[in-house]
């Protein structure tokens, strides 16, 4: 694989408009997603059944809950926010061609790069199996039962999977079709539910905005190692960018703050924020374009499994690997009956994982040794220097924001908090530090080694 691969000529661009993702790591891929490919792609992916729910995540615990002027500003300041550092994942993409996690072979080595190929395998596979919880959970709600679970998640599994064969060409087809269907939805939504009106049980409260902030933030980072996988196929830097800043952040924000209502006209019950989309007139039609449309939610993530998958074995054909993913995202849904706070923690964990690495890739790529042309060969050497502010960001992170993943974990963290005399505020923001200290220290250290050299 080359160093840097520039976008292709408009004709070559035009030559290969029919062409299909490559099968394997080592061929180079077709140019042919424009902007409007990837404006319809992250627009869709923005729209989401689970962020219709996560909107209980800004919204905060009954008693304490945040204004609904105050959730619908945090969503916004949050996405903003993640989509930024978002975009810039998926400029990167455009200017290497290479798929997210093989383009850290430039900032860590081929084989120190493994390590965050392993973590985004697991965190794709586990928003995979979520995907398929909630379309099931979604199309009971369509129907108006309790019962035929099992064999929900199986066809979205099954959809799932046939999308990963043809990754283009089901990306043309969101843009051509689906983007449509989907933005009609929503504008129906928005009229029949504002329409009703809802209470606004923390009117006036603002305590808590910059957590929920930092929740809306780790979601959109949570794409940040799926974002070169699809804007690697990218006509233009700028159409990577711009598609991806602007079809997320408008379809987010919108989402949400229909989620927020729905959920406030529901009492603030997760569980029955369905109820608010099949209670108004025909809104179980609007409900089953967006219960058909969350595929490409796990599509997303399937096949971006399958692109990291290939960081580890570049020459095995991906159509095995989306199969196989396939199955084994389906077979978990199928056994894993709920999930609660095990969610809400994943996402904690995934923001103090992302956006300090984020931090130090976008560092190192535009100041420091990317502006020479990262190797992103099979033999790149490893860069063992590059792990210390990747490292001291997941600390800073965890240190203001610990994951309750454990109660020894949190502890741990808690004492250290303790021992410096520090109580979290309101401006510690997990998310802003969490970028700010390793990209930072990034600068620093490409500061030191002007002399470095790549292999």
């Amino acid at each position: 694989m080359s160093a840097v691969s520039a976008p292709p000529s408009d004709a070559s661009a035009r030559a290969s408009e029919r062409s299909e993702a490559p099968l394997t790591l080592d061929t180079a891929p077709p140019r042919t997603l424009g902007f409007r490919d990837q404006f319809a792609l992250w627009a869709n992916l923005g729209v989401s059944l689970m962020g219709f729910s996560g909107a209980a995540t800004v919204l905060g615990a009954a008693g304490s809950e945040l204004s609904f002027a105050a959730a619908v500003t945090a969503v916004v300041a949050g996405t903003v926010i993640g989509t930024a550092m978002l975009g810039v994942a998926a400029l990167i993409g455009a200017r290497t061609g290479a798929p997210a996690m093989a383009s850290l072979r430039g900032l860590f080595g081929t084989r120190l790069s493994y390590l965050p190929t392993v973590l985004n395998i697991a965190q794709c596979v586990g928003w995979g199996v979520y995907e398929l919880m909630v379309i099931a959970m979604g199309a009971q709600a369509v129907v108006g039962t309790d019962g035929w679970r099992w064999l929900f998640v199986v066809l979205a599994g099954a959809v799932t999977t046939v999308l990963t064969i043809w990754p283009l060409g089901s990306i043309a087809v969101l843009r051509r079709y689906v983007a449509a269907a989907v933005g009609l939805a929503m504008v129906y939504f928005t009229v029949q539910l504002g329409r009703q009106g809802f209470p606004d049980p923390g009117a006036g409260n603002w305590n808590g905005f910059l957590h929920a902030t930092d929740a809306i933030v780790a979601v959109s980072v949570s794409f940040v190692p799926l974002a070169a996988d699809y804007t690697r196929h990218s006509r233009t830097r700028g159409g990577a960018f711009w598609g991806t800043f602007s079809g997320y952040t408008v379809a987010q924000v919108w989402c949400y703050a229909v989620g927020l209502i729905a959920l406030l006209q529901s009492g603030g019950d997760v569980s029955k924020i369905f109820s608010s989309f099949t209670g108004v007139a025909a809104g179980w039609v609007f409900l089953l374009v967006l219960v058909l449309r969350e595929t490409d939610q796990s599509f997303a993530n399937v096949y971006s499994t399958a692109m990291s998958v290939h960081n580890l074995f570049p020459r095995v054909d991906r159509r095995v690997l989306t199969g196989g993913i396939g199955v084994l995202v389906t077979v978990l849904a199928l056994q894993i009956q709920e999930f609660t706070a095990s969610y809400y923690n994943f996402l904690g964990l995934i923001g103090s994982v992302f956006v300090p690495l984020l931090a130090v890739l976008a560092v190192d790529y535009f100041f420091g040794a990317g502006r020479r042309g990262w190797n992103l060969d099979q033999d790149a050497p490893t860069r063992w220097l590059m792990l210390a502010p990747w490292l001291l960001g997941f600390a800073t992170y965890q240190f203001l924001a610990p994951t309750p993943i454990a109660d020894w974990w949190t502890g741990l963290w808690t004492d250290l908090q303790s021992a410096v005399h520090f109580t979290p505020q309101e401006w510690s923001s997990a998310s802003l530090f969490g970028f700010l200290v390793p990209a930072l220290a990034t600068w620093l250290l490409t500061r030191l080694r002007r002399d470095e050299t790549v292999g």
